[in-house]
């Protein structure tokens, strides 16, 4: 373990929780759930101190982050993917399906964007991270930080609701042509807008439609679940589902179609497209 990064804390006004403090402090970990992970791994250190979770920063306290030495002969993960948007600051990407964003698989697109981007050559400059989820079975696009000031400006806008996330997905039974779903998930509010684009016949799922989906917040689940409760869950959903309606064997039909929003750095509008999976052609050939 050696010494990475070291900060002095200035006098402050009123005490603060050290977890809350040093978010964007450090340029190798600008996340707030990064800045956790590493004091549970016992990387952060007060005044020679172990740090801890409860501990408070009153002023003139040494803050001091360790890193891990890497092993030069760790296996990286060789994953090729797809960029639609590149610059010194962020990146869009495509994720397929059947793979998950982070976590601790070594099968992550978070460990495979180093081999896929262009380091850039910012003074702030940090390893590229997704700074948004999509779902193991989910396909479509991400938005990658490549900065911390891009990591910690593209937070923000998520909080704020300035990035406008477009869904498709094919759903089950007869759906309204439009409208939206305000029902709250795991007791927090949620509200999903939706636009029915065509809708087939099937012999076996009666009725299978197209839909635009424009999630208004961002809770776990929630386009899937939302659908669930309008009895029109997504084609191949085996979680949240009608068992007698399941589809096994062609994964999920939900696709991140597109992400619009002004660039934090530049100022122009970014809006990005990605076109639907040719599973979803099959059923609807027109798009």
């Amino acid at each position: 373990m050696t010494l990475s990064e070291t900060h002095k804390v200035p006098l402050l006004e009123t005490p603060i929780r050290l977890q809350e403090y040093i978010v964007g402090i450090f340029k190798t970990i600008p996340t707030k759930s990064g800045i956790k992970k590493a004091i549970k791994k016992e990387l952060v250190f007060v005044d020679g101190k172990l740090a801890s979770t409860a501990l408070f920063i009153r002023g003139n306290e040494t803050i001091e982050l360790f890193k891990i030495e890497q092993n030069s002969t760790v296996k990286k993960f060789i994953f090729s993917i797809e960029v639609l948007f590149e610059d010194e600051h962020l990146a869009i990407i495509h994720k397929p399906s059947g793979i998950l964003v982070s976590g601790n698989s070594f099968a992550t697109i978070d460990n495979s964007l180093e081999q896929n981007l262009t380091k850039s050559t910012l003074f702030d400059a940090v390893r590229p991270r997704p700074v948004h989820r999509l779902d193991y079975p989910t396909s479509g696009l991400l938005l990658i930080g490549k900065t911390t000031s891009s990591i910690t400006l593209l937070n923000q806008l998520f909080e704020k609701k300035n990035i406008q996330k477009t869904y498709h997905a094919i759903s089950i039974g007869k759906m309204e042509s439009i409208g939206e779903i305000n029902s709250p998930i795991d007791s927090k509010n949620a509200l999903t807008h939706y636009k029915t684009i065509q809708t087939v016949s099937s012999p076996r799922f009666t009725y299978l439609n197209l839909v635009e989906l424009k999630p208004a917040t961002g809770r776990k689940h929630q386009l899937r679940k939302h659908l669930l409760s309008l009895g029109n869950p997504i084609l191949g959903d085996k979680e949240h589902c009608i068992e007698e309606l399941v589809l096994k064997g062609k994964g999920l039909y939900l696709h991140a179609s597109s992400l619009e929003f002004i660039h934090p750095f530049t100022n122009e509008l970014i809006n990005i497209k990605k076109e639907l999976p040719k599973k979803f052609k099959k059923i609807f050939p027109k798009f």
